[in-house]
């Protein structure tokens, strides 16, 4: 694990709750859409729980939120 991306840089990434907050929607609508496929989250290689990438949540805000 010594090599895992995620294991070496936690603090780049999410919890299921932490994201949902960041996008403004509740926890069920950020499975849906990763069920659906619009998000992809990491898993965190000890406990199997969902962690979202900063950059990507980020890349997705600027997608959605108009420039000033």
């Amino acid at each position: 694990m010594k090599n895992d991306p995620v294991t070496s840089n936690l603090g780049d990434y999410l919890t299921v709750g932490e994201a949902a907050a960041t996008l403004g929607v509740s926890r069920s609508t950020l499975r849906n859409w990763d069920r659906d496929g619009k998000l992809k989250p990491c898993r965190h290689p000890l406990n199997g729980y969902r962690l979202y990438s900063r950059r990507e949540l980020d890349s997705l805000l600027k997608e959605v939120k108009p420039s000033k």
